[in-house]
């Protein structure tokens, strides 16, 4: 960083950060919450199960101004992201001065949580703003009143204040209420650190600064309201059925999680000034205290919550505010260390922020996506959205389009309802929903799939009607429950289309009711295929002819064949090979083949170029259906 000049590299630094997260959001495929929100926003309300309405309202300005668009989605939310830095570095100058305000503004643009803060919808966005508007209209209270000549009271201490600073202090108030729930630790925070500041103390003598807390508490009345209208769902979920509540030693993992997504020489250096603000939180003049409070609760707040709060969602960015607020304070204790400490925290910053960058941009990248189909880098929540949403267009406008469309989760559903631009997609009663909280927003909207209408449709009696489920997001010790499951919900499925992405480690199945043989003329109900390959093991590094084994069986109907692919070659395979520990696992199959369900093939690979391919089986079922099973990578080696 060019000492002489850091407020002019620090705009051209957010010049090409915005530029690239401008790509980032036209490129990334829609993530699972933005398209609930993005339906949500089809539904204007004041508030809903999982959340307050400020993030349904944005989209929905984005896609009214800009159009059923992806960037068109995130804009309103790139425009608050991109202050984030700016109110950082504001914040920081009016605590110690211009010099720290930049390098603040640097740290907060540097940190991967908060550089890219914005691509993506979500409510995070407007919640961090919210917070940092509050400090910095704080902020400016503190400072005048600061100036008065001597303590004061009543309505004396009102006129004594700064209005622009009331204004903030009110927008983040509302703001943040309308935003999320994860608000109120927010306000925790900041009364923790208002009790262990003497001039924050000293504020609440006026009644201006009452009157603006009073409004801010009244922006809290439409989530309330929605929660006695819908017996306290939207707590209740927040409160008590997302969070064990039990104490869980994997809550340690909150550290090393950290270490990444803030990098380690910047979290030591936040962790540096959080210790700095409790020991000079006594100082008369510089707001150690506020920090003190505000920095504890919302930093090591998360990181005790972590070990008996909610361990099934991602939650490693809930104390973003808080590591944005130490940014701010950070300057003082970073110019105490020596230059090459200084120089490892921009660096060290600014690689972490290239490398997420670049992760996104391999996310938005279909070859990039297939590649890592069998890491655990598969960025699972973004793929194959663009592929389901031009699966479904494709026939939406034709003169056999479904009249009405079922998807088997919140997910899939917010999905459809973004491609298709309706906000009447109706929802099979799933697990997942409840997981996640949106299971009494469905049903306030009566979209939540009612079982005597789902039995018509599975009869044919209802129209064309077409129901989308993705397979793959069911773990597969539960797939065939839940075929069953729709079975029993439908009578009879047809046989499914299905859309495979990245070698099929996102899928779907798309069952048309209503179209040609109605369902119920089907004697039993035929379900997807299941199948496993036991050798070769994934990974596996082959050469000249190779044995595969494994299992498939497909219930209802069972399977006739089943050959073998690589890449696009096929070999076909001997099947019916009894296998009893495939029938003592699977209970409840009903394959007549059970338990002839073993294959084996011999392939020989020699014409195969050295490297990394993909195998795969191809599945014929006894209804003529043809499945293609996911792929698994090996290795051809000579």
């Amino acid at each position: 960083m060019n000492a002489g000049r850091p407020r002019v590299n620090w705009i051209a630094a957010f010049i090409v950060l915005s530029i690239a997260k401008l790509v980032l959001a036209a490129r990334l495929p829609l993530f699972v919450d933005e398209a609930f929100y993005a339906w949500e926003g089809q539904r204007l309300g004041w508030a809903y199960s999982d959340l307050p309405g400020m993030s349904a309202w944005l989209a929905r300005l984005g896609t009214t101004l800009g159009g059923p668009h992806l960037l068109a989605l995130r804009m309103p939310f790139l425009l608050l992201g991109a202050l984030v830095p700016l109110l950082v570095g504001r914040i920081a100058a009016r605590w110690f001065g211009a010099a720290a305000g930049v390098q603040a503004a640097w740290l907060a643009l540097l940190m991967p949580l908060s550089g890219l803060l914005g691509v993506l919808a979500l409510p995070d966005v407007p919640l961090v703003v919210a917070g940092l508007c509050c400090v910095e209209g704080w902020s400016r209270l503190r400072a005048r009143a600061a100036e008065a000549p001597s303590p004061v009271h009543g309505a004396t201490a009102s006129r004594a204040l700064d209005p622009a600073g009331l204004a903030l202090l009110a927008l983040g108030l509302v703001l943040g209420a309308l935003s999320h729930y994860r608000f109120a630790p927010m306000v925790a925070a900041a009364l923790a650190g208002i009790a262990l500041d003497a001039r924050s103390r000293v504020l609440l003598r006026a009644p201006a600064v009452w009157a603006v807390l009073a409004l801010g508490a009244l922006a809290w009345w439409p989530l309330l309201q929605w929660n006695l209208a819908h017996a306290a769902a939207g707590i209740d979920f927040q409160l008590r059925e997302r969070n064990p509540w039990a104490f869980d030693a994997r809550g340690i993992a909150w550290l090393p999680i950290q270490l990444l997504v803030v990098t380690p020489p910047l979290f030591v250096l936040l962790c540096a000034t959080l210790a700095q603000a409790w020991r000079s939180r006594r100082d008369a003049v510089a707001p150690w205290g506020l920090v003190a409070g505000l920095g504890t609760v919302a930093v090591l707040g998360y990181a005790l919550l972590g070990f008996f709060a909610d361990r099934q969602r991602v939650s490693f960015h809930w104390p973003l505010f808080g590591w944005l607020l130490l940014c701010a304070a950070a300057p003082p204790v970073l110019a105490r260390w020596r230059a090459p400490a200084r120089t490892s925290v921009f660096a060290a910053a600014a690689a972490g922020l290239v490398l997420a960058t670049a992760f996104l941009g391999a996310t938005a990248i279909p070859s990039a996506r297939a590649a890592l189909a069998a890491s655990t880098l598969y960025p699972n929540d973004f793929a194959g959205a663009d592929a389901l949403r031009a699966w479904v267009r494709a026939d939406a406008a034709s003169a056999d389009a479904p009249a009405q469309w079922i998807a088997g989760e919140f997910g899939s559903a917010a999905q459809l309802a973004f491609a298709l631009r309706r906000d009447d997609i109706v929802v099979l009663d799933a697990a997942a929903n409840r997981k996640h909280g949106r299971a009494a927003q469905l049903a306030a909207w009566g979209l939540l799939a009612d079982p005597a209408w789902l039995r018509r449709v599975g009869a044919g009696r209802a129209g064309h009607v077409a129901l989308v489920v993705e397979d793959s997001a069911t773990p597969m010790k539960a797939r065939l429950a839940a075929y069953h499951a729709l079975c029993g919900q439908f009578g009879s499925l047809p046989v499914p289309r299905a859309l495979a992405v990245d070698h099929g480690r996102k899928r779907w199945w798309r069952y048309d009711f209503g179209v040609g043989a109605p369902g119920a003329a089907v004697a039993a109900c035929a379900t997807p295929a299941l199948a496993w390959i036991d050798a070769p093991t994934p990974g596996a590094r082959l050469r000249g002819p190779v044995d595969v084994r494994g299992w498939a069986f497909k219930d209802g109907v069972g399977l006739r064949g089943v050959e073998v692919l690589v890449d696009e070659r096929a070999w076909p395979a001997t099947y019916g090979v009894p296998m009893p520990g495939v029938r003592d696992y699977w209970r409840i199959s009903d394959d007549p083949n059970q338990p002839r369900v073993g294959f084996s093939a011999r392939i020989d690979l020699a014409a195969l170029p050295p490297g990394r391919h993909w195998l795969a089986l191809r599945l014929h079922g006894n209804d003529g259906s043809i499945e293609t099973w996911p792929a698994q990578p090996v290795q051809v080696v000579r």
